[in-house]
């Protein structure tokens, strides 16, 4: 018998008692419910339709007690407003926050960066990236203090988020600074993240026992066999988020200038002035929530007040010309570029053909407007001038005609004309065709 059994009472009584530990022990393994983890998906631009699911996600991992929240993101940037209400959720959450960036090939770019930094543990896949928070300003050299300003702000807001989070603060200056970016295993290196992790699973086995800092006290993470209930974005938050491109904003936005110009052009129609109403509703309220340039707005419109009065008056398209020019440039400068709002610009492509489609379409206008004032009118009484009649009665030089169904005093502007000869009229005065023998 080992040399330490014999301080121990083997009797049925000790025995009894371990019996009974280990039992109750397997009965409350089992009597407690299973832990439990909310995920979900990031997959595209930072806008308000994002940070209300976030919010949810937060929300549903605390009515449920899970044991944290896991974002799994991949995007390119944001809008800075929707960003810092992220980071303040994360920051003030009851619950875990887990960044995830993933799947290989994701990245956390521009305001990725603030949201990643913000989690309570941030973990990247391998083959992704994380940096780059500064913009590149299309405004011209005017901007430069603002953009100054904004890029301070920036800078500021990412220290401190990584002062809080424990991250390297050297790191979060330049990423919005100098643009710098870095891979999965820099980031893990330089102590931006706090995890590699190959798949999901792997992050949950890597998260088991560890700790984290929450507001309302410390949190031993219990990952490993939890379930995961994967959160979706709701149909309108979908629908908002389509609309929180920039690229789609401006589209529709046009689309409804034209539906109201298609309406006063056309009074009655409905339709077309319905459209353009809600389009441009849908627009502005898309809008809202951007860093719009209103001198850029400013210029759209008048291109498209230009673009009105070369259909009304005749410039030989210069005001064709100058509505073109108008358009394009405030195209270009319709949206501001600000710090983690790298994605809130317009593509080259977008505003060159909008903006061709625009010239085009009013160019046919101005040319079928043109050729209506050249064309022969087929309504009225001057429709019947060069119509073929015919006399009842001798025109000597007056009497009656018949033409288009119906009886006309007429006189000849020649000899006297006698019954049944086909006349061309040839004038209208007074109610009165002026008629002139047809010729064969």
């Amino acid at each position: 018998m080992p040399y330490f059994l014999k301080y121990i009472p083997m009797n049925s009584r000790f025995l009894g008692r371990i019996s009974s530990i280990f039992f109750l022990s397997f009965i409350i393994s089992f009597s407690l419910p299973a832990q439990k983890v909310i995920a979900i998906n990031i997959n595209e631009s930072i806008n308000p339709a994002s940070a209300e699911f976030i919010y949810e996600g937060i929300q549903k991992a605390q009515k449920e007690n899970a044991e944290c929240l896991i974002i799994n993101l991949n995007t390119p940037g944001g809008l800075l407003v929707s960003t810092r209400e992220i980071v303040t959720n994360m920051m003030k959450s009851e619950v875990p926050v887990i960044v995830y960036v993933s799947p290989s090939g994701a990245h956390a770019g521009s305001a990725g960066v603030f949201i990643t930094m913000a989690a309570n543990i941030a973990a990247m896949a391998p083959g992704t990236n994380i940096g780059a928070a500064h913009p590149v300003s299309l405004q011209g050299k005017s901007d430069e203090v603002m953009n100054q300003k904004g890029t301070n702000d920036a800078a500021a807001f990412l220290r401190t988020i990584a002062e809080k989070r424990r991250r390297d603060v050297k790191w979060a200056e330049e990423a919005v600074r100098n643009s710098v970016a870095i891979t999965e295993e820099e980031a893990l290196e330089k102590n931006v993240i706090n995890i590699i992790a190959i798949t999901q699973k792997d992050l949950l086995a890597q998260l088991d026992g560890k700790t984290v800092e929450l507001n309302n006290g410390s949190k031993v993470l219990h990952t490993k066999n939890a379930t995961v209930s994967y959160l979706e974005m709701g149909f309108f938050q979908k629908v908002l988020s389509r609309l929180s491109d920039p690229n789609i904003a401006y589209i529709i936005m046009m689309l409804g200038f034209y539906g109201l110009l298609f309406e006063l052009f056309s009074p009655g129609a409905i339709f077309p002035g319905i459209v353009g109403v809600i389009c441009l509703i849908l627009a502005f309220y898309s809008m809202s929530s951007m860093p719009v340039n209103y001198a850029g707005l400013a210029l759209i419109v008048f291109g498209i007040i230009l673009y009105l009065l070369e259909i009304k008056i005749i410039s030989h398209g210069l005001l064709a010309i100058g509505g073109t020019v108008s358009v394009l440039l405030g195209s270009m400068i319709l949206f501001r570029s600000a710090p983690a709002e790298n994605y809130v610009s317009l593509s080259r492509a977008v505003i060159f053909a909008v903006t061709a489609t625009s010239a085009l379409f009013f160019t046919f206008l101005i040319t079928m407007g043109l050729k209506a004032q050249k064309a022969k009118k087929i309504s009225g009484q001057s429709a019947m001038i060069g119509q073929t009649a015919v006399t009842l009665s001798s025109l000597d030089p007056a009497g009656q005609v018949k033409i288009l169904g119906q009886i006309w005093k007429a006189v000849s502007l020649g000899d006297t004309i006698n019954a049944n000869e086909k006349v061309t009229v040839k004038e209208i005065k007074e109610l009165t065709l002026y008629v002139e023998p047809q010729t064969i």
